[in-house]
């Protein structure tokens, strides 16, 4: 494998806006939103904070930019999921699962990005939460979407539990209150496709093996 470029040199790289936000997400992540002010950022992306604000009107505007990056690297989870396994949608749904069972390790150290900033933002009117929300909204349709096509009895009862494992897991990973979170999320989800598997799939599965 080859060796890793130190952060040093990869940001002289960026341009400044990426430089920008690359320090932001290292910092967010690290010490937390609230604790981050504007100049420490400037510091670490070896700018000014007049720059900053050239790109960014408010430091709320950053945030939020912030994490609408987060929320597409999630969105594109699904978008490999689907192309990885077109036409089958229960590989779809255990392809996420599997995105978020590999990506615990990491959250143990750090959490989850959204739950750590919902925990330091509680006003919903704030741009940062309305993108969490609108994010999660969407995540929710296309995991419905999916546990329809799946032919899944009660296909929001599904998701609902799917995303509670989803993220409970995250949650756990954090605290570290569960060993082997990775593997039991995986677990957990295929036992909730077979419960909302429909009757008639069933009997085809049993005829099958007959």
């Amino acid at each position: 494998m080859a060796a890793s470029v130190s952060r040093p040199s990869r940001v002289a790289k960026l341009p400044p806006r990426e430089r920008i936000l690359d320090a932001a997400e290292e910092l967010f992540q690290s010490e937390g939103i609230r604790r981050v002010g504007v100049q420490t950022i400037a510091e670490r992306a070896e700018t000014t904070k007049m720059a900053i604000y050239r790109h960014f009107e408010t430091k709320d505007a950053l945030v939020a930019e912030w994490l609408r990056i987060v929320a597409a690297d999630y969105q594109a989870a699904f978008d490999r999921a689907e192309a990885e396994h077109p036409g089958r949608p229960r590989e779809q749904i255990l392809g996420l699962a599997r995105f978020i069972a590999e990506g615990l390790p990491a959250i143990s150290h750090r959490g989850c990005p959204f739950i750590n900033s919902i925990a330091e933002l509680p006003d919903r009117s704030h741009p940062a939460r309305q993108v969490i929300e609108k994010h999660k909204a969407h995540q929710t349709h296309r995991l419905v979407a999916m546990c329809t096509e799946a032919g899944l009895r009660d296909p929001e009862q599904a998701a609902a539990a799917i995303t509670f494992v989803l993220e409970g897991a995250q949650v756990s990973a954090h605290n570290g209150s569960i060993d082997r979170a990775g593997d039991r999320l995986l677990g957990i989800v295929e036992g909730i496709l077979a419960q909302h598997r429909c009757p008639l799939d069933l009997d085809a599965s049993r005829a099958s093996t007959d």
